[in-house]
């Protein structure tokens, strides 16, 4: 599972009555094992860094009562991830250097409890490698193909997906297995389908899995299409980023079925939640919630950012410079972000400066905003595209359409898919590519 790094964690909101989960499909289902404090292979340290993870969440809003926070109090993590990866060098050194800590290795031991219950994501896969039988130690160059993401979105996303005994659950993105694990000590293994590209990653969660006792199907596979032989599945989570709903997992989603995934662009700045339910009677209806904080895209998702170099040049370098009595649009009207990513795509927050700053990577122009009086800003641009000037368009679209920040999403019969504002104002069409549909 991947997580957008930007900001903090996604408030909970709960879902409108109407979109209430099914009745479990098979309440005889066979319960998950694991429900004791301290579990085969645990250790008092874990259960404690577990307990001390659980009250962080609950202090934060991420976590509430419940059968999520039940597993996440019994699930043993370093069981799940007894290898993981923490990096040594600087965020922008290159090449970047890691070390693989190994839980088995008394030296390790501390410092890796420590990184799994931190909340952060883990990392637990470098270039593609075979995730059993790891040496550890020492990594120099590649990159992090595999994670677990932080803690307190998999939670809120877990409470969201209403897990309830007896349920068929596909969980879309192996990664380490946690959320696997957390719909098997709900829903019990028997429906539980996991399914991951990395023929490695689905092998270690395999191995890991049974080590808690849990056997659900774990499959090696194209996410997006799904595993339909254990469907239709009552709930489906999807742990990376989509740019449109893949309709096979439509498909795939039982009658009172509800299935999440983070929808976006390449940029990780303005990411949406869609919610996507299927009607007792058959019928389907959708929903993106603009949120702060969300998965990234997978494999074959191409992931636009912003160089160190870049970074540096938009907020040190000159450029042309307007007063503005127009105030930049505060962080919290998260739907006009949402609605400017996919109306004028290309575009990256730098969360890191401390006024609001914007570059578009692909043509490097760029653009910066710092109040100067009261209510008045200076607006420093440069490069081919006007970015100020797109916000403002999006922001005085958003606004007529009643500034919302949950838009309808519509399947249409031709495949096509749709965002909209409740009104019907505010539009864009959701496709695998780039261009946008300014509408």
């Amino acid at each position: 599972m991947n997580e957008v790094p930007n900001s903090a964690t996604m408030p909970a909101a709960p879902l409108p009555d109407a979109l209430a989960g099914p009745v479990p499909s098979d309440p005889t289902a066979r319960a998950a094992p694991l429900r004791t404090t301290q579990s085969p292979g645990d250790t008092s340290e874990a259960v404690a860094a577990r307990a001390a993870m659980v009250a962080r969440l609950e202090e934060s809003g991420a976590l509430g009562p419940g059968p999520v926070r039940e597993a996440l109090l019994a699930l043993p993590r370093q069981i799940l991830m007894p290898q993981a990866y923490v990096r040594r060098s600087a965020p922008d050194e290159t090449p970047p250097c890691w070390d693989l800590l190994d839980f088995s290795r008394p030296a390790d031991r501390a410092e890796l409890l420590e990184r799994l219950h931190s909340g952060d994501s883990v990392a637990i896969q470098h270039d593609g490698e075979p995730v059993l039988g790891r040496v550890p130690g020492p990594r120099r160059g590649g990159e992090i193909t595999a994670m677990s993401s932080t803690m307190s979105l998999t939670a809120d996303l877990l409470q969201q997906l209403d897990l309830r005994p007896g349920q068929r659950v596909l969980d879309v993105g192996t990664g380490a297995g946690v959320t696997a694990a957390a719909a098997c000590f709900v829903s019990g293994d028997k429906g539980v389908v996991t399914l991951d590209i990395d023929p490695h990653v689905t092998a270690a969660a395999r191995e890991r899995l049974s080590a808690l006792g849990y056997r659900p199907a774990t499959v090696t596979g194209d996410g997006t299409t799904g595993r339909a032989a254990g469907g239709p599945y009552d709930r489906i989570f999807v742990s990376f980023a989509v740019r449109h709903v893949p309709q096979a997992l439509v498909e795939q989603l039982a009658p009172g079925g509800r299935a999440l995934m983070t929808l976006g662009t390449s940029s990780p700045s303005w990411p949406g939640l869609a919610v996507i339910e299927r009607r007792r009677g058959g019928s389907v209806e959708g929903r993106v919630r603009a949120v702060e904080f969300g998965h990234r895209g997978g494999a074959g998702f191409d992931r636009l950012f912003l160089s160190a170099a870049f970074r540096a040049e938009i907020t040190t370098a000159d450029g042309w410079t307007q007063r503005s009595m127009l105030a930049p649009p505060p962080d919290t009207a998260r739907g006009l972000w949402l609605a400017l990513d996919h109306l004028y795509p290309g575009l990256v927050r730098h969360f890191g400066a401390e006024d609001l700053t914007i570059g578009a990577p692909a043509c490097r122009s760029w653009m910066r905003v710092r109040a100067v009086v009261h209510r008045r800003w200076d607006v420093t641009t440069s490069g081919p595209r006007d970015i100020w000037a797109e916000i403002q368009d999006v922001a005085g679209r958003w606004r007529a359409a009643g500034a919302p920040d949950v838009f309808r999403l519509h399947f249409d019969a031709d495949g096509g898919q749709r965002s909209t504002s409740p009104n019907g104002t505010l539009t864009w069409q959701l496709s695998p590519s780039e261009t946008g549909d300014a509408r």
